[in-house]
């Protein structure tokens, strides 16, 4: 089924309907000003009982990006992984065993998608680092970016300038009316 408009509609509702997960970027970098501002849209996401207990690690080094794609592919033994190529990604951790840390980040990393969008950026949520944190070259790759030994990722944002528009997909949930 095509995406139907609501029946009432606004920037914000227009910026939700029409964001999509890119997979290809432009070798540019992202101004540090929107990384600032989409950080913060992160930092201003819902909370469960306003704890705020997150940590954004932005990274806007390329090459520091690529280690940590390196360690990503070598740990979980796929071919060519690059995390698409971001000029930037967020990482967003909890501590370990926090209860609603899973929850409070998907809040955190889908704000900080729509930021992005509304600047004209590209992103994608990136999950591989879910269940291998503590993989003594990932963990050392994680500390050598400033993430807390105590904490675990639970989302990577890559962001960039937008080389492929990502693709529109039917939705498949169900909304029942009672």
């Amino acid at each position: 089924m095509r995406r139907r408009n609501p029946v009432r509609t606004n920037p914000v509702i227009e910026n939700i309907l029409s964001r999509r997960s890119v997979r290809a970027f432009r070798d540019e970098p992202v101004a540090r000003e929107d990384l600032e501002a989409i950080v913060a849209c992160g930092q201003w996401a819902p909370s469960a009982m306003n704890r705020q207990e997150w940590t954004f690690v932005v990274v806007d080094d390329r090459e520091r990006v690529a280690r940590l794609a390196e360690v990503i592919r070598v740990a979980l033994a796929r071919d060519a992984y690059d995390m698409y190529g971001p000029a930037a990604i967020v990482i967003v951790a909890h501590e370990k065993g926090a209860p609603f840390g899973r929850e409070d980040d998907g809040c955190a990393m889908q704000s900080m998608m729509l930021a992005a969008h509304s600047l004209g950026l590209g992103s994608v949520w990136i999950n591989q680092l879910q269940g291998i944190c503590d993989e003594p070259a990932v963990r050392a790759e994680l500390d050598a970016l400033g993430v807390p030994a105590t904490a675990e990722v639970h989302g990577v944002c890559a962001l960039g300038h937008v080389a492929a528009e990502g693709t529109a997909h039917d939705r498949k949930s169900r909304v029942v009316w009672t």
